[in-house]
């Protein structure tokens, strides 16, 4: 059976106290169940703080982003050294944010998962359509696009260790969420591709949906076959919710 995965994204949201008192929610809501992960992705300058108070709690720590460069002088960004120093295990990679504000290429993300697979961390692979690709029917072909570039850089074997994101960015913080049955075929489509290549790797592969799930929907998009968890955004900050959707991810492993 797939790992479920839910995975809290910060973005650029936060302060040590309102990190501190939302922690303490956490550590005390969150289940411990067999098959099922939980991960928290606060901004940088906080991990050293959340992974204290992760310590004894079945949360593990991601970060948002990640150079692909080992070390020099790149100011303003960190290594997957460094990420490691601070216990992360995962890294959201090619968030529909960093390819639309920073301008990161399918190459560039590519170069990022090839780099993090190699430092021994898991690449959450973000990827996704706005709302004019879809409205255009591009959706199905793009998403293809932006796994086929990283499958040519790590091949099929690396996608073993990676963990893929669906993010339709028009249902990113604008209150529209894709209807279950919309994201069930692109996350069908999706594990389909990489069954070209390799069935196993493609049927373990765990496959979250990011589109602002949230308490009110996340149980009936976790009934969907392909659908095997959630990056969540602005509901990762209230703890009920959080531990409402974590609830969810349970009851869909029964």
């Amino acid at each position: 059976m797939r790992k479920t995965i839910v995975a809290g994204n910060w973005k650029m949201n936060g302060t040590s106290e309102s990190i501190k008192t939302l922690l303490e929610s956490l550590t005390s809501g969150v289940p411990a169940v067999e098959g099922l992960v939980t991960l928290v992705c606060p901004p940088a300058v906080y991990l050293s703080q959340v992974k204290q108070a992760l310590s004894d709690a079945p949360i593990a720590l991601g970060a948002q982003n990640v150079s692909s460069q080992p070390s020099g002088a790149f100011t303003g960004e960190w290594s997957l050294a460094m990420l490691q120093d601070l216990g992360c295990e995962y890294v959201i990679l090619g968030h529909s944010e960093r390819r639309s504000l920073f301008a990161e290429s399918d190459e560039d993300v590519a170069e990022k998962v090839a780099a993090t697979l190699s430092a021994g961390l898991i690449p959450i692979l973000c990827v996704g359509e706005t709302l004019t690709q879809r409205e255009s029917g591009e959706t199905l072909s793009l998403v293809a696009a932006q796994i086929d570039a990283v499958l040519q850089r790590v091949g099929i074997e690396g996608f073993a260790s990676v963990v893929i994101a669906y993010e339709p960015v028009w249902a990113i913080g604008t209150g529209l969420t894709a209807t279950p049955e919309q994201a069930q075929e692109v996350h069908a489509a999706i594990r389909a591709q990489l069954a070209e290549c390799d069935a196993d790797i493609a049927d373990q592969l765990s496959i979250l949906y990011g589109g602002s799930m949230n308490a009110g929907n996340a149980a009936e998009l976790l009934a969907q076959r392909d659908i095997d968890g959630g990056l969540i955004g602005g509901a990762s900050l209230k703890a009920d919710e959080f531990l409402t959707i974590c609830a969810a991810a349970t009851e869909s492993r029964k």
